[in-house]
């Protein structure tokens, strides 16, 4: 009887100790919750018909020989907090690569669209996440994130311009990346010999306007 009644007291004194400290650590898990969904600002939609991906590259050689395009996201968002740029991500469509002159039927976008370059049969997706963003004067920032064509990741930095506004955010940006980096080899002098006046730059531009809406 004795070990009964001691059993008892002791479920007796520990049960509100471990409810007493269970409480608290669940209030503090529900303060950061909160305090990180602030951080992360408020979420404006990207505006996929409004927003567009300028592509450039060329010849090593040929300076005249530039070839220019579009292509298009998918879907998107950015995270605005008090006005500035905190975060975002957006999926770029790759099968919606297009040529600038779509008048002409002799156009590289099918060549883009092949193993050769972007393989997009089979990586049809290219993504963006934003990691850090710094500001500069005015609205004038710093942008650093992960893009991932191919299925292959690198971070890049780039200058952007973003204007917010009324529930409205428009962002302009331009970053020029090492294609070969991506596994993109095609007639780059760093991987082939005797190119001569065949040889296609390794650096693709990319100028991005992006509109976004809360």
């Amino acid at each position: 009887m004795n070990n009964k009644i001691s059993v008892t007291c002791l479920i007796l004194i520990i049960t509100p100790l471990f409810f007493g400290c269970g409480g608290p650590v669940a209030e503090e898990d529900k303060n950061n919750a909160s305090a990180s969904s602030v951080s992360l600002g408020q979420k404006y939609i990207i505006d996929t018909k409004e927003s567009v991906i300028t592509w450039k590259g060329s010849m090593v050689f040929d300076f005249e020989e530039e070839h220019v395009g579009y292509v298009y996201i998918s879907k998107g968002e950015l995270m605005i907090e008090k006005d500035s740029l905190v975060g975002g991500t957006a999926e770029i469509d790759m099968k919606t690569i297009e040529y600038k002159d779509k008048e002409s039927k002799n156009t590289p976008v099918k060549h883009l669209k092949s193993p050769d370059y972007f393989d997009v049969e089979k990586f049809p997706i290219s993504t963006f996440s934003i990691t850090k963003v710094a500001y500069a004067v005015r609205e004038n920032i710093k942008v650093t994130g992960n893009l991932t064509i191919k299925g292959i990741t690198h971070p890049v930095t780039f200058p952007a311009k973003i204007k917010v506004k009324d529930g409205m955010a428009e962002a302009n940006g331009k970053v020029v990346i090492d294609r070969t980096q991506w596994g993109i080899r095609y007639r780059s002098g760093k991987f082939y010999d005797n190119l001569a006046d065949q040889a296609v730059s390794d650096n693709i531009e990319f100028l991005m306007k992006i509109v976004a809406k809360k």
